[in-house]
């Protein structure tokens, strides 16, 4: 497959679509053995994907080590890009921002991927105990010590994302992004836009729902983060499965799959927007990757956008806890009066 366009981030230009790792070491149910995902990986950058994304809380590092032990050798071939600042421990979740823990925590994903180097470092989550100006003074640190290219953040709001870049310019925010998922126009778009920050979209294919690859969430297991949102409980999941199968239909009268149509329609909103979907198939890789040679035209952009919105999806895309640790602006709605 030949890539059509690239998009520029952190000042190398990548394939727009990469590949999110997280679900090879965790998140998603069981995940593939050692092998298979080793093979996945392989495959992926032997297709063309040259931007990966992990993080040190994937499978508690092992995701990191996964990809050091298997793409090290190939090192020059592709973008590298890592998270730090989310704890957890049992059931409670929180952040660690402070300078010491980000330089500490960069070392430990350095020897786990088994390079010198990480192009992109983002900061997971918001830290509100800890001034924007001393997490980002440690991240420039790190790129004067040519430890890292550039820093990042995820799911920071649009104001936050403004002081950090008046701090020292940052190349890229990480945020949820699909048709189901729409927070980030709100203000972060914008704020991108306007500062020349690249955007990158995690699960677009709205962890499976627009991929065609989830029927009866009730198949779930406790190990898959899915079984406790609320846009798959019992209760919002037979409203959200019906603007699914309307949303099949559109992606089959454009003659692609609904992966390849949820991830155009990712693309399609601002030439600066890259999207990572995550998977542990062969086939899925190849279908994704595709997406960068399809533009859906402006009836069925309009006919996604009219089916599938804030307004139309029921649920909140996260339980209470997680939604806590999220410093992105959210949709005022009656059941969510943020």
């Amino acid at each position: 497959m030949v890539v059509s366009t690239a998009r520029a981030i952190a000042g190398r230009m990548v394939n727009p679509i990469g590949l999110g790792c997280m679900g090879l070491s965790h998140g998603y149910g069981t995940p593939p053995e050692l092998d298979e995902a080793r093979r996945v990986l392989q495959a992926a950058l032997d297709l063309g994907y040259d931007h990966f994304d992990t993080a040190n809380i994937y499978g508690a590092g092992r995701n990191e080590t996964l990809i050091g032990e298997t793409l090290a050798h190939r090192r020059k071939e592709f973008f590298l890009a890592s998270k730090t600042g989310i704890l957890f421990d049992g059931p409670k979740r929180g952040t660690d921002c402070h300078p010491d823990s980000i330089l500490r925590s960069l070392d430990e994903s350095l020897a786990r991927l088994r390079t010198d180097h990480i192009d992109l470092f983002y900061l997971h989550r918001f830290d509100p105990e800890v001034p924007i100006a001393d997490s980002v003074g440690a991240l420039v640190r790190a790129i004067e010590a040519g430890k890292i290219g550039a820093y990042g953040v995820s799911e920071w709001s649009a104001a936050h994302i403004r002081e950090a870049h008046a701090a020292h310019p940052m190349a890229a925010v990480q945020t949820e992004y699909s048709l189901w998922t729409r927070n980030v126009e709100i203000a972060v778009l914008d704020a991108c836009r306007e500062l020349g920050i690249a955007f990158v979209a995690f699960s677009p294919v709205a962890r499976g729902a627009l991929a065609n690859g989830l029927r009866d969430p009730d198949t779930l297991r406790q190990n898959d983060i899915r079984y406790s949102h609320p846009r798959f409980r019992p209760e919002n999941w037979q409203k959200n499965l019906a603007l699914v199968d309307s949303f099949n239909a559109l992606a089959a009268g454009a003659g692609v799959t609904p992966a390849q149509l949820a991830l155009a329609w990712v693309l399609s909103r601002a030439p600066f927007v890259h999207a990572i979907p995550g998977t542990t198939r062969h086939d899925h890789l190849e279908e994704n990757f595709s997406s960068t040679s399809w533009r859906p035209g402006k009836y069925v952009l309009d006919s996604c956008d009219a089916l599938i919105n804030q307004n139309t999806v029921s649920g909140d895309r996260y339980p209470d806890p997680m939604q806590r640790t999220i410093d992105t602006e959210e949709f005022i709605t009656n059941s969510n009066p943020r």
